[in-house]
């Protein structure tokens, strides 16, 4: 088989763990419950030993695998190896996890934050592929992001770069879970769109959303999307606002870093175009006029596998066969 690469996404919940050759395609992965509660060494441990049952199961040898990559939610001291804190994960304090696994499978252990790896992810094999330079965002409970510039992650004097999710575009605006006020997380992460519909019908508005609100108690940002295709009014005010917020960032990402492409992940992509194309209208009609934008602004390729394979790329990236 010849080099391998190991990516390991590390969450709160579950554990992903996949095994690649040295073109970054999957042999074979696996997920496995993570039992924080149970501490760090029982957790490092388990990885350990998945990844060797992976081998095994693919008859190959450890010896084989030329480094592991991680990623884990932060914040965390990436050039040492430390994850400083974990709200997902309450036992892991100022835990040394690169030195903890490196101790068990003896080989090189690249860390990053789990949106960064994500971004690498698409960078080096999704739909950042052949440019230098991206913006990467991921749309979920909150907003992450990544940034790469020259082929390489952004991570700043502290190593903990691109919260792009709390750049403030309305001053003065929507409080954000982080304490400003303004964040375009506060406006176009799924849970803070569905939170506005929520807003918007329990004020009177007239929408076929209060029936959803109604019947389950909450509305989702899927839901969103769905009554919108079928016309209705305030979903389309509450994707419009969504879709303004990112269009400002990534005008404001382009003066700031320059990207070839501006990268969206995470679950409300599957809203598809009647997101993406909104999008796309307000940073046509925002951006300036002095000269052409090349920028070009997509989805992720990735899905759910972003995590293990900009983990295993990062580790390639790192450490090459």
């Amino acid at each position: 088989m010849g080099k391998m690469f190991v990516g390991i996404d590390l969450g709160g919940t579950n554990i992903k763990i996949g095994l690649f050759d040295a073109e970054l395609k999957l042999i074979n992965n696996t997920s496995v419950a993570t039992q924080a509660d149970m501490g760090p060494d029982v957790v490092i441990g388990k990885m350990a030993e998945t990844v060797e049952k992976l081998l095994a199961e693919a008859n190959l040898p450890l010896s084989d695998v030329v480094a592991v990559g991680i990623g884990t939610p932060g914040p965390a001291k990436y050039s040492e190896g430390v994850i400083i804190k974990s709200t997902n994960m309450p036992t892991f304090k100022n835990v040394p996890i690169c030195k903890m696994l490196n101790d068990k499978l003896g080989k090189p252990i690249v860390f990053d934050n789990d949106a960064n790896v994500a971004c690498f992810g698409e960078y080096a094999v999704g739909a950042g592929q052949g440019v230098k330079d991206m913006v990467f965002f991921t749309l979920g409970t909150g907003i992450g992001g990544g940034i790469i510039s020259n082929g390489e992650l952004v991570h700043g004097c502290a190593e903990n770069a691109a919260e792009l999710g709390h750049m403030i575009i309305y001053p003065d605006g929507r409080t954000c879970n982080c304490g400003q006020k303004g964040c375009v997380e506060a406006y176009a992460s799924a849970d803070s769109t569905a939170r506005r519909a929520t807003e918007a019908v329990e004020a009177g508005a007239e929408s076929s959303l209060k029936k959803v609100l109604d019947k389950k108690g909450r509305i989702t940002s899927k839901d969103i999307y769905q009554h919108l295709v079928e016309g209705d009014s305030l979903a389309k005010e509450i994707t419009d606002g969504t879709a303004k917020a990112l269009a400002i960032t990534c005008i404001n990402m382009l003066h700031t870093t320059e990207p070839k492409r501006i990268v969206f992940a995470g679950g409300m992509i599957a809203a598809g175009d009647v997101l993406l194309g909104r999008i796309q209208e307000y940073f046509d009609e925002y951006i300036w006029t002095l000269k052409k934008e090349p920028v070009e602004i997509c989805f992720a390729t990735l899905g759910e596998d972003a995590g293990i394979i900009g983990a295993a790329a990062l580790a390639k990236h790192n450490c090459p066969a």
